[in-house]
Formats: structure tokens, C-alpha cells, sequence
């Protein structure tokens, strides 16, 4: 929904009349979720396979739901597959940069949340 206020104001060569639009918008917001600390950064994204590599300051194991969380990316999964130095692995441990497959693309700075 948008509300157009239109104010004209003379400009300083005469009589002319200059148009001047202001529009603001007006939406209905949705309720806002509960979001608690961050527990990882996306440090690269491999789009052709459709990996992120994930660094994480707090350890995370197979089929939890993590949020992926940045200015053009919202969503939420489960972690369905992780590895390390290309070998499954079943916990993120802290500190390192773990590959998860993810189903959507991510950018480089991305937060990632666990999700409750």
C-alpha cells in the first residue's frame, strides 16, 4: 500500500512550480522470531555443487535445523550432510570449517542460527 503526498514549491526562477512526490510505504509486518546468537559464519560458497563452508564457534551435529541468515538470504534446514577435509563427519566441532550441502545459495558473511 502506498501513500502519495504531493507538495509543489516555487522555484527561484519565477513563477514556475515544481512537483515534488514523497511516497511512503506502509506494510503489514510479520511477526518477528526469536533470534538468539549466531553459532557460524559462511566463509565460501561453492554454487555449482551447491556447498557452504561454514565456520563455527560452537559445536553442531547432523540433523539439526540451522538458519542461514543475511541480507539477501533467509531460510532454514537441517544439516544433512557435513564433512571435513573431504570425510563425512557426524559434529562440527568448534573452530573448524566444516562443507555442508545446503538447498539454496548463500554468500560469503551469511550468519548461521540454530534454530529451536
Amino acid at each position: 500500500m502506498k501513500k502519495t503526498k504531493v507538495r509543489r514549491s516555487k522555484t527561484k526562477r519565477g513563477s514556475k512550480t515544481r512537483k515534488t512526490l514523497r511516497t511512503k510505504k506502509t506494510t503489514k509486518t510479520a511477526k518477528a522470531t526469536k533470534v538468539g546468537k549466531p553459532i557460524g559464519k559462511v566463509t565460501h560458497f561453492y554454487g555449482g555443487i551447491g556447498v557452504a563452508i561454514v565456520k563455527f564457534s560452537k559445536g553442531i551435529g547432523l540433523n539439526k535445523a540451522v538458519r542461514f541468515r543475511g541480507a539477501t538470504t533467509n531460510f532454514v534446514q537441517k544439516i544433512a550432510e557435513m564433512q571435513y577435509n573431504h570425510q563425512p563427519i557426524t559434529k562440527a566441532p568448534k573452530g573448524k570449517q566444516v562443507g555442508i550441502k545446503v538447498r539454496d545459495r548463500v554468500r560469503e558473511g551469511d550468519e548461521v542460527f540454530e534454530e529451536v
